[in-house]
C-alpha cells in the first residue's frame, strides 16, 4: 500500500497552529532532556515503555515522549529526528531505512519500506552520486498512520539540539575517526565536526547546526513532506548540486514510502514478523530462526552445540539467499515460500550436531557479496504493547561525505552492488498468535553480520528462554558461507573453540559481530511489564531504558 504525499496534507494543517506555540515552550523551558552522565541504564519509576538505540541522546528523547503519553510510533519519530542531528553518519535527514510496526490496538503488524532511492538521472561526470532522502517521509508515514501526539512535538527535540547544540556522543566520534580526513575535505563538515586545530571533536563537545535547525523547523511546521516540495526542496536540490551530488525536484516529488505485508514465521504459538526484500537481512534472520526451531535441539544444547547450530543455520541462509535475491535487491521467491515448511525442512535435512557441512555442497553455492556495515538501529515499545523496530543507513559512513549547503543535510550515497544498499537490514517483531501480547523486538547493524547477530540474540531469548541481557552478552558466531570460515568473537572459551574445530569448522576471531538493540517480554506485554527487558548492545556505545527497573 502506497502512502500518498497529497493524502496526508490535511494532517499538516491541524498541526501547524500548535507548532509555533509548542516550539516556544520547548525553547523557553530550560529543562535538560539530554543529561548523559548515566548512559548505561536509566531507571524508569512508572512504567511507560522502553527504548534501546545506538545514540544516547535520541533514546532519552524517545523516553520523554513515552513519559508524555506518546505511543511507540511517536517515540520512534522523535528518536529519528534527534538522530538526524546527533548521528548524521547513519541517520541524517538524507538517510533511508525500514521499520516494523506492531499496533496493539489493531492487533496488526506492518512493514514500512523507505529505503534509499537512486535519482532518475545520474549522468556521467557526476562527482558524488547522492541518493534521494527518504527517512523524513518514512517517519511522517509512520506518524500519520500510528502516531497520537502532535507532529511538531516530535520534531522539536531534534530541532532544539541542532539549534542550541548537541553533545558529540561516543557513537558519533567513533564514526568520525576512520573517515575524518576525507570528510573534512568538505568545508561544511569540517566546520561542524572539527575543533579549532582541525581534529575531530571530542566526546561531549557541543555541536551546533543552525542550517539543519532551520530545515527541521520547516519540517516541524509543514510535516515530513516539507522536505519534498516548495522552497526547502529547491534549496536541497541546489545544495546537493553544489556539493557534487545528484538530485532533482522531480526525484523528491515522486518519492513515496511503501507499507508492505511483513514476512511471517510461527514459533510455537508466537508469530515472528520480518521486513521482506529489499531488506534481505530480515529473511536471512527468519530462516535461521526457522531452521533452529525445526531442528529442535537448540534450547537444550550445550554452548558449543549452540554456536555450531548458529553457524550452520547462517551458512545455509546465506547460501539460499544466492538463489532468491536479485542484483537489485528484489526477491525472486514469495516470502511465504522462503519461510515455508518445505523449504526450511529441506535446509535442515543436512544438519548434523556432530559435523560441519561443507558449503560447496549447497545448490546454489554461497558467494561473497560486499555489504557496507554503516547503519544504526533502534527499538521502542510502549505500555500498551505496541512496538517499532527500525534500521537506518546512509549507504556509507556519512554518505557521500558532503552536506547540502544551506540545508544542513548530510547527503546519502546511492545504492550499488558493491555493498551499498538495504541488503543487511532486517528488524524483527514477535507477537503471541492468540493473545496478541508483544514478546520480542530486535534490530541490528553491522553489515553482513547484522542478520546473524540478531538471530544469535533472538534464538537464545525466544528458543532457549535466556534472559535478554544474557542473550545479548553471549559471544557470537557468524558463517556467511563464503569463505568457509566460522567467525567468532573473543571471549569464547578455548574448549568451545576446540569443540567447533573438532566438528570441522575453520575458525577465525573477529573483534565484533554486529550491534543489536532489543526488547523482550517473555510473559507478554501489556500483561506482565515487570518481566520485560530492554537492552542496547554493550559492543556499541548506545543506551537502553529498561522498563522493569524499579
Amino acid at each position: 500500500m502506497l502512502v500518498s504525499n497529497h493524502s496526508i496534507q490535511g494532517k499538516i494543517v491541524s498541526q501547524f497552529r500548535q507548532s509555533v506555540v509548542l516550539f516556544a515552550l520547548i525553547i523557553l523551558s530550560g529543562c535538560s532532556l539530554f543529561d548523559l552522565q548515566d548512559a548505561d541504564n536509566v531507571a524508569v519509576h512508572n512504567f511507560a515503555g522502553g527504548v534501546a538505540g545506538d545514540e544516547p541522546q535520541s533514546v532519552l528523547a524517545a523516553r520523554d515522549i513515552l513519559n508524555a503519553g506518546g505511543n511507540a510510533a511517536d517515540a520512534a519519530t522523535a528518536l529519528y529526528f534527534v538522530l538526524s542531528a546527533t548521528l548524521p553518519s547513519s541517520a541524517s535527514l538524507g538517510s533511508g531505512g525500514v521499520c516494523l510496526v506492531y499496533d496493539a490496538s489493531a492487533r496488526t503488524t506492518m512493514a514500512l519500506d523507505f529505503v534509499l532511492q537512486t535519482p532518475k538521472n545520474v549522468g556521467g561526470g557526476v562527482d558524488r552520486p547522492s541518493a534521494i532522502p527518504t527517512s523524513p517521509a518514512g517517519m511522517f508515514a509512520l506518524h500519520t498512520k500510528f502516531g497520537s501526539l502532535p507532529w511538531a512535538q516530535l520534531v522539536a527535540p531534534g530541532e532544539r539540539l541542532a539549534r542550541f547544540g548537541s553533545k558529540a556522543s561516543r557513537t558519533l566520534v567513533n564514526d568520525l575517526e576512520p573517515v575524518a580526513s576525507a570528510l573534512f575535505e568538505d568545508s561544511e563538515s569540517r566546520r561542524l565536526f572539527a575543533d579549532a586545530n582541525g581534529n575531530i571533536v571530542r566526546e561531549g563537545a557541543k555541536v551546533v547546526q543552525l542550517e539543519l535547525a532551520e530545515t527541521l523547523g520547516t519540517i516541524r511546521e509543514l510535516g515530513g513532506v516539507g522536505l519534498y516540495s516548495g522552497k526547502l526542496a529547491a534549496a536541497l536540490v541546489a545544495g546537493a548540486k553544489r556539493a557534487g551530488g545528484t538530485l532533482s525536484l522531480e526525484d523528491l516529488k515522486n518519492f513515496t514510502p511503501r507499507w508492505l505485508k511483513p514476512a511471517k514465521y510461527k514459533v510455537n504459538n508466537r508469530s515472528a514478523f520480518f521486513v521482506p526484500a529489499p531488506a534481505a537481512g530480515g529473511i536471512v534472520s527468519a530462516q535461521m530462526i526457522g531452521m533452529l526451531d525445526i531442528e529442535g535441539s537448540f534450547g537444550g544444547a550445550s554452548e558449543d552445540e549452540r554456536l555450531h547450530l548458529l553457524a550452520e543455520a547462517g551458512m545455509r541462509a546465506f547460501a539460499d539467499r544466492q538463489g532468491w535475491l536479485s542484483d537489485d535487491y528484489q526477491s525472486r521467491v514469495p516470502p511465504e515460500q522462503l519461510l515455508g515448511e518445505a523449504r526450511l525442512n529441506k535446509m535442515v535435512s543436512t544438519f548434523s550436531n556432530r559435523k560441519h557441512t561443507l558449503p560447496h555442497s549447497f545448490n546454489p553455492k554461497p558467494a561473497q557479496r560486499p555489504e557496507n556495515p554503516s547503519a544504526t538501529s533502534f527499538v521502542v515499545v510502549d505500555q500498551n504493547g505496541s512496538a517499532v523496530a527500525c534500521v537506518l543507513t546512509m549507504n556509507n559512513r556519512f554518505g557521500i561525505g558532503r552536506i547540502a549547503k544551506g540545508t544542513g543535510v548530510m547527503l546519502a550515497a546511492v545504492s550499488n552492488n558493491l555493498g551499498r544498499g538495504p541488503i543487511s537490514m532486517g528488524p524483527m517483531i514477535i507477537v503471541h498468535e492468540f493473545t496478541h501480547q508483544f514478546h520480542f523486538a530486535g534490530a541490528a547493524s553491522g553489515g553482513v553480520a547484522a542478520p546473524t547477530a540478531l538471530a544469535n540474540v533472538a534464538a537464545r531469548a525466544v528458543l532457549a528462554e535466556e534472559p535478554l541481557q544474557s542473550a545479548m552478552d553471549r559471544r557470537r558466531v557468524h558463517h556467511g558461507g563464503a569463505p568457509d570460515l566460522t567467525y567468532y568473537e573473543p571471549g569464547i572459551s578455548a574448549n568451545t573453540i576446540a569443540q567447533l574445530t573438532r566438528r570441522g569448522h575453520t575458525v577465525a576471531a573477529t573483534p565484533r559481530l554486529g550491534i543489536v538493540n532489543a526488547a523482550f517480554c517473555p510473559e507478554g506485554l501489556p500483561r506482565e511489564p515487570e518481566a520485560c527487558e530492554v537492552s542496547s548492545d554493550r559492543r556499541g556505545s548506545g543506551l537502553s531504558i529498561n522498563v522493569n527497573t524499579p
